[in-house]
């Protein structure tokens, strides 16, 4: 079975991510990792940390020349920023005085860093983590809550991805259908071979008009001094039939989906197929019907997404994820210090304005962890090789189920 975990603080010396249970045999390399990770700075909207820090890999192990072995794997995403924070972040105990040093620039948000964080920010974990954890200063919760930690899921999907790729060309693609009131329906989905292009695109889309209105909701939201949300949508082509299970609710492939979607930080909102559409439907229009086409058997249509009963259905998947805007807001939003009682405005520190590009890479990789984890519960091997022959007969079965027999054929 693939297990992943991540490990680290945003402040941190560094992320580290593990996966263990990967087949031997996956191309893997630093640089592959790296690509990826610089995606997931890319966006319009992002903050002027993405500009300053960069990302530093390190695969420590599990990986020999290019190619996993089948022992666990083990990133290390490096934190380049660590010699500003190593005093407050040290793992062991420093000196007061230590704390109490001009932390960079002098201004007030860098001198900030070296205090106690109590002054709770809405719609972050600071105030339910403190009572939880019975913390005192909300920087031991902020720091393992923070949206830092999905370079670490970024650099997982990474290998995930080759996994799909190598056994059954499984591809997947990514892209932003709104930001704020802004929506654009795509009536043609974007496929891989759109790939260079959305990635071009400081909004991630295809359409010239899309990327106008989205660039302007950003804009406007900055100059308001405001955050803005929106919805990526993640598209995975080529599945094969069969990865989930309905026999129970742990195995059914759309709740695994959503459940890895709605993991995400800022995630508020999940949808399979056509979602919420679906469900203002009549039944007659919201199924997808099964149809003889070209001598096979297949679909007028996919409504659900790819999904059916917990089972992928050999239809492209596709998932929606809604991001709300950043909870830290310019305008720092009310709040109460907890060391005094009174009321205060929320901490506020550095922040996007928009993270609905990066929210797509990153659901991107978090559905391509679910579908290699499938991948491997259905079709389980040591190497990539086994695992590609047991997938091999099944995909032999279902394209002899799904052909339609000519007259006089024998079964």
């Amino acid at each position: 079975m693939l297990k992943w975990t991540t490990a680290g603080e945003s402040h941190g010396p560094a992320l580290v991510a593990s996966l263990e249970g990967a087949p031997a045999g996956i191309l893997v390399s630093t640089a592959l990792i790296a690509e990826a990770l610089a995606e997931r700075r890319l966006g319009y909207g992002r903050g002027p940390r993405q500009q300053f820090e960069k990302d530093r890999v390190e695969i420590l192990t599990g990986v020999r020349h290019g190619r996993t072995t089948g022992a666990p794997i083990t990133i290390v995403i490096h934190n380049s920023e660590w010699p500003k924070w190593e005093a407050v972040m040290s793992a062991d105990p420093v000196p007061q005085e230590a704390l109490l040093v001009d932390a960079g620039r002098g201004d007030v948000r860098e001198m900030a860093r070296n205090k106690p964080l109590t002054r709770p920010r809405p719609g972050h974990a600071d105030l339910a983590g403190v009572l939880s954890y019975r913390q005192e200063d909300a920087r031991n919760i902020l720091e393992r809550a923070s949206a830092r930690e999905t370079a670490a899921r970024v650099a997982l999907g990474a290998v995930a991805k080759q996994l799909l790729h190598q056994v059954c060309g499984t591809e997947i693609v990514s892209h932003v259908v709104s930001v704020g009131q802004a929506s654009v329906r795509a009536v043609l989905l974007p496929t891989p071979a759109d790939y260079d292009q959305l990635r071009a695109s400081p909004v991630r889309t295809l359409g010239a008009r899309a990327e106008e209105a989205f660039i302007k909701a950003i804009d406007e939201a900055e100059e308001n001094q405001e955050t803005i949300g929106g919805v990526a949508e993640v598209i995975a082509y080529n599945v094969p039939v069969g990865l989930g299970s309905h026999v129970s609710s742990d195995r059914k492939l759309d709740a695994a989906i959503a459940w890895a979607l709605m993991s995400i930080q800022s995630a508020k909102a999940v949808e399979i197929g056509d979602g919420f559409e679906t469900v203002a439907r009549p039944g007659s229009a919201a199924h997808d019907e099964i149809v003889r086409q070209d001598g096979a058997i297949t679909r007028s249509s996919n409504r659900a997404g790819g999904i059916e009963g917990g089972t992928s259905n050999g239809q492209p998947i596709v998932a929606r994820v809604g991001f709300k805007p950043i909870s830290t807001v310019p305008r720092a939003l009310p709040s109460v210090d907890l060391a005094t009682g009174e009321a205060s405005s929320a901490f506020h520190q550095r922040s996007d304005t928009c993270q609905v590009v990066p929210g797509a890479v990153i659901a991107e990789a978090m559905v391509a962890l679910v579908l290699a984890q499938a991948l491997t519960d259905r079709f389980g091997g040591a190497s990539v090789e086994e695992v590609r022959a047991q997938f091999d007969l099944q995909e032999a079965y279902v394209s002899s189920r799904l052909r339609i027999k000519q007259e006089g054929e024998s079964s």
